[in-house]
């Protein structure tokens, strides 16, 4: 298993009126833990926005990084030292990361 096969690109995942045309954060939740219980950490990448992180069992990492720009150093060796801890945790563990659009940052 590669590195890229435990790793999830997502756009937002939304509630309210924005679940019409992103993640619908129910659906999110609901493929996370059918396809990886127990074994997925979600980072939220968005300083704009956030969500209650019940939805993903409280297994949510959020880095403030504004859209349209890099990270400040010590938030990217912050959230690779996480990821790093998640991964090495168990083989089946995955991230799933999102920022607003699934993209950009």
């Amino acid at each position: 298993v590669s590195s890229t096969d435990r790793i999830i690109a997502m756009s937002f995942p939304s509630s309210g009126k924005q679940s019409f045309y992103r993640n619908p954060i129910e659906e999110v939740a609901r493929f996370l833990d059918t396809k990886h219980a127990d074994h997925y950490k979600v980072y939220n990448l968005c300083s704009e926005k956030g969500y209650d992180p019940k939805y993903f069992h409280y297994r949510v990492e959020r880095i403030f990084i504004d859209d349209h720009n890099v990270p400040v150093l010590q938030d990217m060796l912050k959230f690779t030292a996480s990821v790093r801890e998640w991964m090495s945790q168990d083989e089946k563990n995955i991230i799933a990361i999102h920022c607003k659009g699934g993209k950009g940052r």
